[in-house]
């Protein structure tokens, strides 16, 4: 009997095995590991941010898009510039977040410029800076631009030690700040009138708020973003000073006064664009990592309010790491807008 039903029996195996395949073929296929994970997993980036610890915040920020992406970002380091530039230039980095158009640009040119290095995405548009003092003084002097400082009279206002001149709170030695402040004491004739305090930009920043709190004269040097903002608030504590006209150092290009314009009013330094600088090759082998440099933005707003968490203490690289997740989370539709859209690159 068995041998009798043997051919109905290899009929229905042939029949059970041509279902089977028709089944399986009807099946989705399987799809295959992202494409974006498959092509970044492998990449080493480094990275760098200067001894500006807002810096940090947005350096954090790029990173968190980066490892979305698939790659592997090491801890960042704290290069200041011009050597972080240079870094970059000769492939030690691939990128970082500190190009501050026009200031920066001769240290771009000098590490390289074009040839060597790109300016990729603009991070932060609408960064400010120029000269304040105390509304105090500025009310009850009448003090409106910074070449009032030529009267010995007025400069003696802002006197902190005693010899006379006026004790202006400027810059780290080598910052973009640094050299314009020192171009317009030589342009506005200020060099008898006005010394430029130099050194660690946070630490004389902080004993001109120590004098502020005591009742005296201040002047120092101001860029928005920074926690400077929150504590003397424009307006209330401090004002923005004018200059008589524009004048950069040759080496930053041709600014002309809209440049310098905020408001109406010319305070002398440019408005300020801050850009992603990075290596050109590693750049042009890692397209996916360009859009993401092109796309990425923060708020000049939100750096403010970064900048008054680390100066009320949480300044840790983990606190700064939790701010920037932060960040993120209260930005999830757009980050992830950024995210798609550099995944499809």
């Amino acid at each position: 009997m068995f041998i009798k039903q043997l051919p109905k029996f290899r009929t229905k195996i042939s029949l059970l095995i041509l279902l089977t395949s028709f089944l399986m073929a009807c099946q989705p296929t399987p799809q295959s590991e992202d494409k974006t994970t498959e092509s970044t997993q492998k990449v080493t980036v480094r990275t760098a941010h200067s001894n500006w610890i807002e810096e940090h915040f947005q350096t954090e920020i790029v990173k968190i898009g980066l490892e979305k992406l698939g790659y592997q970002v090491e801890t960042p380091k704290e290069i200041d510039y011009p050597a972080l530039y240079i870094s970059v230039a000769n492939g030690d980095l691939d990128y970082s977040v500190v190009y501050y158009y026009p200031g920066h640009k001769e240290f771009f040119d000098n590490a390289g410029g074009e040839a060597k290095l790109e300016e990729v995405g603009l991070l932060t548009s609408d960064g400010t800076q120029g000269y304040q003092i105390d509304k105090k003084t500025a009310d009850q002097y009448n003090i409106t631009n910074l070449q009032q400082l030529k009267d010995p009279n007025i400069a003696k206002l802002f006197d902190s030690d005693g010899d006379g001149k006026a004790n202006l709170t400027g810059c780290n030695a080598g910052w973009a700040c640094e050299l314009i402040i020192e171009h317009h004491l030589d342009v506005y004739e200020l060099r008898d009138t006005v010394e430029h305090d130099r050194g660690q930009y946070t630490a004389l920043l902080a004993n001109s708020i120590t004098r502020y709190q005591q009742g005296e004269s201040i002047i120092f040097y101001a860029y928005n973003p920074h926690w400077v903002g929150a504590i003397l608030k424009p307006e209330q504590d401090v004002v923005w000073l004018e200059v008589p006209f524009t004048s950069l150092p040759p080496t930053m290009g041709e600014i002309m006064e809209k440049d310098t314009s905020v408001q109406g009013k010319n305070r002398g330094f440019p408005k300020t664009q801050q850009h992603i600088v990075a290596n050109k090759k590693f750049l042009a082998d890692n397209p996916i990592a360009k859009r993401w440099f092109e796309l990425v933005q923060i708020p000049a707003e939100d750096i403010n309010q970064e900048s008054l968490r680390i100066k009320e203490g949480e300044n840790k690289p983990e606190d700064i790491r939790r701010h920037a997740q932060e960040w993120v989370d209260n930005n999830q539709a757009l980050f992830n807008s950024w995210i798609e859209k550099a995944s499809n690159n």
